[in-house]
C-alpha cells in the first residue's frame, strides 16, 4: 500500500528514491495532495544538488581503507548537509 507514512518511513531510512516514487504515486491519486508536493519537491531538489556526486561517494566510502580517508568523508557529509 502507498501511503504517505510508507514514503515518510522510507525517507527517514535514508531510502530516497523510493520515497519519491511513492509520494508521486500518491500525488497520481490524490493531485490536491500538499504533504506529497512539497514532499517530491524537497527530494527532487536534493537528488538534482548531489547528482553523480552521491555515486562517487559511494564508491569511495566502500573502498575506505584508513582514518584519513574516513575523516575525508566524513567532513564531505558534514558539508553536503549543512
Amino acid at each position: 500500500m502507498q501511503t504517505l507514512t510508507l514514503a515518510n518511513i522510507y525517507e527517514l531510512q535514508g531510502l530516497k528514491e523510493e520515497a519519491l516514487d511513492i509520494y508521486k504515486e500518491v500525488l497520481k491519486k490524490d493531485p490536491q495532495n500538499s504533504d506529497a508536493k512539497i514532499a517530491i519537491r524537497r527530494l527532487s531538489g536534493m537528488r538534482k544538488k548531489f547528482l553523480n556526486v552521491n555515486a562517487q561517494m559511494k564508491e569511495f566510502f566502500l573502498k575506505m581503507e584508513s582514518e584519513v580517508e574516513y575523516n575525508e568523508f566524513e567532513r564531505w557529509l558534514l558539508k553536503a548537509w549543512n
